[in-house]
């Protein structure tokens, strides 16, 4: 079960992180990272419910960027929380990235659903953030909106292991 969060903050303050040193990375076996569960278990986001769909995620227009906290709170938030993943490459490099997407109704600032996310193999050195779980996000997103999974099996599905999210909700690529 994944931790509910406390919702969008008006005004965002920055948050705690884990102890330096305190959370470390998995790896898949083709070695896309993954978060630690302990630190990272993902936290949702209690406006977006299987009810309120259609007026928050799927709503027409957008909605994450209304509740997306501000890069000067999640700067801070990124560096932290690099210390706590005992991350040291560039973080040019990495993505302060939510668990569970703000696509599919992850809270948008609690630490438990953010983390450091470092590049995917075959990564340049300082070409900026790689990352394969962006399209995931989205064709997961698109797949709760149009009814061929639910929210909180999407939810579960992503903030276990994002890389057999699709294959778990029995979705394709298409």
């Amino acid at each position: 079960m994944i931790p509910m969060g406390p919702g969008p903050q008006h005004p965002y303050t920055v948050q705690a992180q884990p102890p330096a040193d305190s959370c470390h990375y998995r790896h898949t076996g083709d070695g896309q990272p993954l978060p630690d569960v302990s630190c990272t278990p993902g936290a949702l986001n209690p406006d977006v419910t299987q009810a309120s769909l259609a007026t928050t995620i799927c709503r027409k227009g957008g909605f994450t960027g209304g509740i997306r906290p501000p890069a000067n709170i999640t700067d801070k938030e990124k560096r932290a929380n690099a210390l706590s993943y005992g991350y040291t490459a560039s973080l040019h490099d990495a993505e302060y990235d939510h668990l569970v997407s703000l696509e599919l109704g992850g809270d948008p600032d609690d630490p438990r659903n953010l983390w450091v996310e470092p590049p995917s193999p075959g990564h340049r050195v300082g070409a900026g953030p790689n990352n394969p779980k962006d399209a995931v996000e989205t064709r997961l997103h698109t797949a709760v909106c149009a009814g061929r999974a639910t929210l909180s099996a999407a939810q579960q599905a992503i903030a276990t292991d994002w890389t057999t999210a699709e294959s778990t909700l029995g979705i394709s690529r298409d």
